[in-house]
């Protein structure tokens, strides 16, 4: 199972609001104390926040790179419409180029499972602002049947409960690995989404349609799946195809699942830093 993401960032994130032509983000910038290699732009998944890629900032920081991590529209502590449709892929991702835009570019671009099919859907659009773009337990297309499952009951209490009480009935069935420090933040985490966001997002996932083709035609847009020796999202052996097909470079985190940046954060800096410094 996957570890909790850590709350606390270390000293060398600065907690911020991010303008951009579309809105304000809140993130977690990064820097590093030497010279900056790069700047790296990272994206959470479903139902995540910024805070997923916490125990990477210090070692990418570490490595020489500025990693910006960003709450998308309504997760966590960026606000978000209570329209559906305000959620829409093509909305996300030009969202994230105009993140792309304010961090400074070109950026290094990084997104775990929703987050990476949102980044592939801003590289279509315009692939100029990005270095490289790596893809985190992220797959070809929709969500395996199991995982849709989950998300359509998620997504039908979300329509007749409370953020609160839906809450109360996934830790019934699923408690937090740590009840007494993480459980509370998730908590407090899961609260601040916004229901809308959670919906549409959810819808996403299961009708997403493979793109790879289209992505690997992006040239010369370097490229970079990596994921856990398991995972129960998009099966290991679907993601090696992807990779394939992409003629991507190919990293599996031995020991992580679905969430190789909470489950084994410095073996994963240190792959995504090394993919990085060929470019």
């Amino acid at each position: 199972m996957s570890r909790p993401p850590t709350f606390t960032p270390p000293p060398c994130a600065r907690p911020h609001r991010l303008p951009t032509a579309r809105g304000t983000f809140a993130v977690l910038d990064a820097q590093p104390v030497g010279d900056v290699k790069g700047t790296a732009l990272l994206l959470p998944g479903f139902t995540g926040s910024k805070e997923d890629f916490v125990a990477l900032l210090e070692p990418l920081a570490d490595a020489g790179y500025r990693s910006v991590a960003v709450d998308g529209r309504g997760q966590y502590e960026t606000d978000g419409s209570d329209d559906q449709e305000a959620y829409a892929q093509g909305e996300l991702a030009q969202d994230v180029l105009a993140q792309a835009e304010a961090v400074g570019g070109p950026v290094h671009l990084l997104g775990h499972s929703l987050g990476g099919q949102i980044a592939r859907a801003a590289v279509l659009i315009d692939a100029t602002p990005f270095t490289t773009l790596t893809l985190m337990s992220s797959g070809p297309a929709q969500i395996t049947p199991a995982q849709q499952q989950k998300v359509k009951l998620l997504s039908d209490a979300l329509a007749v409960m409370g953020m609160d009480q839906v809450w109360e009935a996934m830790k019934a069935l699923d408690p937090p690995e740590d009840a007494e420090t993480d459980g509370e933040e998730l908590r407090r985490r899961w609260l601040r989404h916004n229901p809308a966001q959670l919906i549409a997002t959810g819808r996403l996932l299961t009708v997403e349609p493979d793109r790879v083709d289209e992505l690997a035609a992006v040239q010369p847009l370097p490229k970079h799946v990596l994921s856990g020796e398991r995972d129960d999202t998009w099966p290991v052996p679907l993601l090696d195809e992807m990779a394939r097909r992409l003629n991507a470079h190919r990293t599996v985190i031995t020991g992580a699942e679905h969430s190789p940046n909470t489950d084994r954060p410095l073996e994963t800096a240190a792959a995504v830093a090394a993919f990085w410094d060929q470019y």
